[in-house]
């Protein structure tokens, strides 16, 4: 029904924000991803919006790409998570993020999300497993990021391989994604990657 809203901040509030459109306010509840970026009252802004209705309430949730509102349409499609839980959980992991711990099946990425349990986890993980795709991931990680034009396209390949080398000496696939985007676009080999990458593994 709402697509996405564009028009000047009007209040900033804990977890939500008042967007004034047209002379109508209309307050967004927002993941902390956009409340990082600090918005500002009388900052113009674009937010796609999802419209929550049921019984006697109607809420907008709101997020700053497609992306992460499609993500967000996913997560409230599993039983037993809402759009609260789901802003929780988007919160906590951007949605790439997200992503990567379903796709590795990374139960405990996903329960530091509050009001998230274990089972929770695992059911988020086998509904979204097929919905997601590593390679698509992996595009999309990296073209957000700043890596020259002339290394975008080698470095999956060897992120992925230092990932594969990572996880076989016991790291989870999220840990492993994580330190070889710390050291990524850095013009390194798949062994000088990995060595690198191990030095930086939280």
């Amino acid at each position: 029904m709402i697509n996405f809203i564009c028009g000047v901040v009007d209040f900033v509030d804990e977890g939500s924000l008042v967007i004034d459109q047209g002379g109508i306010g209309f307050q967004i509840f927002v993941p902390g991803s956009v409340m990082d970026r600090q918005p500002r009252i009388g900052d113009k802004v674009k937010v796609y919006t999802y419209l929550h209705v049921k019984e006697d309430v109607i809420q907008l949730y709101g997020f700053m790409s497609r992306d992460d509102l499609e993500v967000f349409r996913m997560l409230i499609s599993v039983n037993g998570i809402g759009p609260k839980a789901a802003l929780g959980i988007l919160s906590g992991l951007s949605s790439n993020d997200l992503k990567f711990a379903v796709l590795s099946d990374d139960t405990a990425a996903i329960t530091k999300a509050p009001g998230i349990g274990k089972k929770t986890a695992q059911k988020l993980i086998l509904e979204l497993k097929d919905k997601f795709s590593l390679d698509e991931t992996f595009e999309q990680k990296y073209s957000e990021s700043d890596l020259h034009p002339h290394t975008s396209s080698e470095i999956p390949d060897a992120a992925k391989d230092v990932i594969q080398a990572l996880v076989s000496l016991g790291y989870s696939n999220t840990q492993a994604f994580q330190a070889v985007n710390k050291v990524r676009g850095q013009g390194l080999d798949t062994e000088a990657m990995l060595k690198a990458a191990l030095k930086v593994i939280v």
